[in-house]
């Protein structure tokens, strides 16, 4: 745990302070940084019609109450993603929204299978995104880490044939994870391919503890053995869990805006990220899915802010803790801890 210190601790974080902090990105979907905008363009270009006739229909079907009647509009505006310049221009887009809030590192994830299932090649999908990642490190500095998820309303039959697909391709795939509808999909479903993967030397990442209950979080870490949970704030339920997850410094891939969206909380000030912070839990903040939930990374720091009057001493604290948690190698964890620190007294 990284112990950055400055003066007046108590200030309250403000947008310019939080944008110049170097952050990692750790719990981001692609298909869910499509925004309107881009999504009538790649309509146009593929020729597809959407049951939309304005970016305002759009935003305004965006009226979901769960997770999932979230998941139903998700799958159906990926449709218009076809060709590999579409998946680089997804990515492009999302990297250039990455570059304005300080992101110096980013672990998107991908849905194969919603391509797949569709007749999208698995590499037509892949080489789009990393090239875009490739372009992305450098010409903006940002570098990158892919991570391949299984939608878990799927058989583990199913997620083994992505995993087969992915095999001659590990080169530009840093791990796997876990995502999709929670609640009756437990994370042993996948005991298996997870095995499968670790044997890969994959890292290993899961989706628990959002709308499924805290007991996921631990068969995801028990059975699963991932290095990181993505959500994970049922951990509050059970005081012991949050012990043992300060205690080993199990990563949480927090989302604040999309939690408050979807309805696991009803407002901010109930968020309880900063008091897993204040107990030691290595909580980070991501955006998840920000062409639906309103908001990229700062937008997610700004929004613990208004709810949660946040201190610069708790942003750098999780900024800090996003370095930690991410899959860098010691020595550029180490270059951007010095940066980070670097930027206290700015």
């Amino acid at each position: 745990m990284t112990d950055l210190t400055f003066a007046r601790p108590q200030d309250i974080a403000d947008e310019a302070f939080i944008r110049r902090l170097p952050k990692a990105e750790l719990h981001l979907h692609l298909e869910g940084s499509l925004e309107p905008e881009l999504m009538f363009k790649l309509a146009e270009r593929n020729n597809i019609e959407l049951p939309y006739a304005s970016v305002e229909e759009i935003r305004a079907a965006y009226d979901f109450t769960n997770l999932q009647s979230f998941l139903d509009i998700y799958y159906q505006c990926a449709d218009v993603l076809r060709t590999e310049q579409d998946f680089y221009d997804l990515t492009w887009a999302y990297l250039l929204r990455c570059k304005e809030d300080g992101v110096v590192h980013t672990e998107p994830f991908f849905d194969p299978q919603t391509h797949t299932d569709r007749g999208i090649p698995f590499e037509v999908a892949l080489n789009g995104i990393d090239r875009a990642l490739c372009d992305g490190e450098e010409q903006l500095n940002i570098t990158s880490g892919l991570i391949m998820c299984f939608l878990r309303h799927l058989s583990e039959e199913a997620a083994f044939a992505t995993l087969e697909m992915a095999k001659p391709h590990l080169d530009k795939i840093i791990g796997v994870g876990l995502d999709s509808s929670e609640v009756g999909h437990p994370p042993e479903k996948f005991t298996n391919v997870f095995a499968a993967a670790a044997e890969l030397d994959l890292f290993l990442v899961a989706h628990a503890g959002e709308e499924g209950p805290s007991t996921y979080i631990e068969t995801a870490l028990d059975i699963l053995d991932v290095d990181r949970i993505d959500h994970g704030v049922r951990c509050t339920d059970d005081p012991v869990l949050v012990d043992s997850l300060a205690e080993n410094r199990v990563p949480l891939t927090v989302c604040p805006l999309s939690n408050t969206r979807l309805k696991v909380y009803d407002n901010m000030n109930q968020h309880p990220i900063l008091k897993l912070l204040e107990q030691g839990v290595c909580v980070t903040v991501n955006s998840d899915d920000p062409a639906f939930f309103g908001g990229y990374l700062v937008d997610n720091y700004m929004a613990l802010v208004e709810g949660l009057a946040m201190t610069r001493a708790e942003a750098v604290a999780l900024a800090a803790n996003s370095l930690e948690a991410s899959f860098i190698d010691d020595e550029l964890y180490e270059e951007w801890l010095q940066v980070l620190e670097g930027s206290l007294g700015e």
